[in-house]
């Protein structure tokens, strides 16, 4: 009966979980007994949707909020800690611009909103921004931008780390602002930098085009800044 049980189980693509969950269910009724069954279906399913965003975020680390310390860091009164830690501006195709000097924690933001948002069903891409313009310019050089773009135009949140850490060529600027541009008013963007928005022109090398990354990031954003001394420096051997 059990090895039918799979096999129709596998016809359907209902997975695992009936033919390992059904001998372990109690109900007094043939409803209640259907009732347990599906909601753990469906439990086991949102399970896996929910590892599979993760996996396919390609987070460099794994953080959360609960392990966040807001002491240093300076909010707008446009969003407040709890809109962060449940990535609720993503419904609104908002963006979050992080914005304070190195190792003092905006990495460590970016991914646990981008956590939060995928454990709510939200589709993330994680890339440093030097290796985010690497895969442009080489999909640009094999003739497949078209299908990167499109693969980027899926996600809901696009995270860019180290934002202005290495400038960029001509090419890799344009088609970085191809990106930004596509996804304003559709997706959200987050961004780490260390750089103030003056200084963006040493990364692109460019007015226009800088002032034009600026206008489409900044419209939809929430800048957060972040202050006190570099967290890897207090913890590092040195101050052993």
């Amino acid at each position: 009966m059990k090895e039918t049980i799979e096999s129709y189980c596998k016809k359907l693509k209902l997975g695992t979980t009936i033919p390992e969950n059904y001998p372990q269910i109690e109900a007094d009724t043939h409803e209640e007994f259907l009732e347990k069954l599906l909601r753990l279906e469906v439990e086991q399913r949102e399970i896996n949707r929910k590892n599979r965003l993760l996996k396919q975020a390609n987070f460099p680390t794994f953080k959360t909020s609960k392990d966040y310390n807001f002491d240093n860091v300076a909010l707008p009164e446009s969003i407040d800690v709890e809109t962060l830690k449940t990535a609720g501006f993503v419904e609104q195709k908002e963006n979050l611009i992080l914005y304070g000097p190195v190792g003092t924690g905006k990495t460590f933001m970016s991914i646990a909103v981008g956590i939060e948002a995928c454990n709510r069903g939200k589709k993330v891409m994680f890339y440093t921004t030097a290796a985010l313009v690497n895969q442009l310019l080489e999909a640009q050089a094999d003739g497949e931008i078209n299908k990167l773009m499109k693969k980027i135009e899926k996600a809901d949140v696009l995270i860019c780390d180290e934002w202005g850490y290495i400038p960029l060529n001509t090419e890799g600027a344009q088609l970085l602002f191809q990106v930004i541009s596509n996804c304003y008013e559709k997706r959200s963007v987050i961004i780490t930098t260390n750089l103030e928005f003056s200084k963006w022109n040493t990364i692109f090398y460019d007015e226009k085009l800088t002032s034009a990354i600026i206008d489409r990031l900044v419209h939809y954003s929430h800048l957060i800044t972040f202050t006190g001394p570099s967290y890897r420096l207090q913890n590092s051997y040195i101050n052993c």
